[in-house]
């Protein structure tokens, strides 16, 4: 059946992204994306440090290579690696960062509040920070952080929102970091540019013609007048 296979392949690329995620935390791992071509299966790996990634020689992406091969099952899998220009834009990283910080033993609010800022900083129309577990006592709770302008629901949220989620063991339990950010070039179908007609731009580029022309007829005119004059006034003369 067709969406057996759907949710065959869509659960085959949720375990290779969770195995990269694994593999690749310290190399600030930013998410993946699968293509599939005539030549083999094209696994672009996107991360804040890419040479991490890659590895001395070639060691390391050679390692996963065979991993996705014998694993995953993918066939003739080739793994390319590119490096997040800016990684505050990353929800993935910015969740695992946050992570980070939470495991150091900072309060879950300065950190939350530090993360916005960068985000923001970067360029970000919206960010909302969601961290959940015991983080202030011994009963779970949640708490949301956000900033900026960010769409909850509806097509836009699917397609411009970018979402990342990150784990942290502490003393008191397992605490869950959320990041949705909505990135600078989201073009939202509410926004509304109002452009200047055409027609006026030309109409006041013909005005100044339209007045020489005019000045010109009348300068015609004055000279004919004048030559007019001119001969009446030898006539004049004559008599």
């Amino acid at each position: 059946m067709i969406e057996k296979d759907f949710v065959t392949e869509g659960l085959r690329r949720t375990k290779i992204d969770e195995y990269l995620e694994k593999e690749l935390e310290r190399a600030g791992y930013g998410g993946m994306d699968i293509q599939v071509t005539p030549l083999g299966t094209m696994v672009v790996v996107y991360a804040e440090r890419p040479g991490m990634v890659i590895g001395r020689g070639g060691k390391t992406v050679r390692a996963i290579t065979q991993k996705l091969k014998n694993k995953f099952k993918l066939e003739n899998p080739q793994v390319e690696v590119k490096e997040v220009e800016v990684p505050e834009l990353n929800p993935k990283i910015m969740a695992h960062k946050i992570a980070a910080m939470l495991q150091r033993g900072m309060h879950f609010r300065r950190v939350a509040y530090t993360a916005m800022r960068r985000i923001m900083a970067a360029g970000a129309q919206g960010v909302e920070i969601t961290i959940s577990g015991k983080i202030r006592g011994a009963r779970a709770a949640m708490a949301k952080f956000t900033d900026g302008y960010i769409k909850k629901c509806g097509e836009p949220a699917i397609e411009f929102v970018k979402e990342g989620f990150a784990t942290v063991q502490l003393k008191p339990g397992v605490l869950g970091v959320y990041v949705r950010i909505m990135p600078p070039d989201a073009k939202l179908p509410d926004d509304v540019e109002i452009k200047t007609p055409k027609i006026e731009e030309k109409a006041t580029e013909e005005e100044p013609e339209e007045v020489e022309e005019e000045l010109e007829e009348l300068e015609e005119e004055v000279e004919e007048e004048l030559e007019e004059l001119e001969e009446e006034v030898e006539e004049a003369k004559k008599e």
